[in-house]
């Protein structure tokens, strides 16, 4: 096991619903400082463990872990932290409680200050629903995030966002004939045809025009699909799936009782210095999206991604898509904040 656990004992979530005996996997890299103030926290996308963040961190890269003390919190419902795979009865697979984006900081807040005692977060960075996380550590702690660095993810599920999403859970709801309470018959095989569904989202039109997925070691789209979309979707479980699109569908930084729903104030309430990073082909958390958050945020910056690669721009697969993020990191982390 190359991650800890955190503790959390029996959590109220925003819903109302007791989770009990919550944990928190995470893992550290780097050393924290004598004054605690070279922190960086990196949650996880949706599906992604913390392993799948470590491109990004690296000797002479903006997180770099002999400078900054890097913390990689697993999603809650991604199978390493508190999840429907993971969680005994009754709140097990279809059972388990729904579960927030605010959630989520939430109990993220609670392991940065209890487990390190850390007041200050130098920054604040993650990919799609990683990216929501950063946005949400700015609105929920605008006095102790310095920075946040969203890329490839929006402030909000957007409408359309929303839709991609449904398409993603119809083929699980269509396995068992859309009875819910059929739920838990569902295995990794019926996980097939969703990523045959995200297949299309995930990557531009001009991505398989080009047929960039030979640089990836593919002859063929069949191929591709298969070994990429198919394979990656079916290593994971269903429910844990189906509680990752709830918390994706309902992911709204004003969605909680300090905002109630004001999505504008919210973002003019991030303090952070932050750099808005779209990926530039994006089809389904768009750069128009964000652009129009990124100019409510008050001290932020519009910096797309010009890039082919869609959603996956930020996930760390094309070069000069890394050197982009990598740079505009180093260029956030290199400004002075308003202390």
């Amino acid at each position: 096991m190359d991650y800890e656990i955190f503790d959390l004992g029996d959590v109220t979530l925003q819903s109302g619903m007791t989770l009990p005996s919550a944990f928190l996997a995470y893992k550290t890299y780097g050393r924290l400082n004598a004054k605690k103030d070279n922190v960086i926290v990196y949650p996880t996308a949706f599906g992604d463990w913390h392993v799948q963040n470590e491109w990004l961190i690296g000797n002479g890269m903006a997180l770099d872990p002999q400078n900054y003390f890097i913390i990689v919190p697993n999603l809650l419902g991604n199978g390493l932290s508190s999840s429907p795979s993971n969680t005994p009865p009754p709140f097990d697979r279809a059972n388990f409680p729904q579960v927030t984006i605010y959630d989520n900081v939430k109990l993220q807040h609670r392991l940065v200050t209890e487990k390190f005692g850390i007041e200050k977060i130098a920054l604040v960075v993650g990919w799609s629903m990683g990216g929501i996380q950063s946005f949400q550590w700015g609105a929920s702690y605008p006095d102790m995030v310095e920075r946040i660095a969203p890329f490839a993810g929006v402030a909000k599920t957007w409408p359309q966002t929303h839709v991609v999403l449904e398409g993603m859970k119809a083929p699980l709801l269509a396995a068992v004939g859309f009875d819910s309470s059929k739920l838990n018959q569902l295995t990794s095989e019926d996980m097939r045809a969703v990523g045959r569904v995200y297949a299309g989202w995930g990557l531009s039109q001009a991505f398989y025009r080009e047929e960039l997925y030979r640089s990836m070691g593919f002859d063929s789209l069949t191929d591709f699909m298969a070994g990429v979309w198919e394979d990656s979707f079916m290593k994971m479980d269903p429910h844990n799936v189906l509680a990752m699109i709830w918390t994706g569908q309902n992911a709204d930084i004003s969605a909680n009782p300090a905002y109630n729903g004001d999505f504008d104030e919210a973002l003019r309430s991030i303090k952070a210095l932050a750099c808005v990073m779209p990926g530039s082909t994006d089809l389904f958390c768009t750069a128009e999206d964000n652009e129009y958050e990124a100019k409510l945020i008050p001290n932020a910056v519009f910096s797309p991604i010009e890039s082919i690669w869609g959603h996956f721009a930020g996930r760390g697969i094309n070069r000069v898509d890394n050197q982009f993020i990598d740079d505009n990191l180093k260029r956030l982390l290199a400004l002075g904040t308003n202390e």
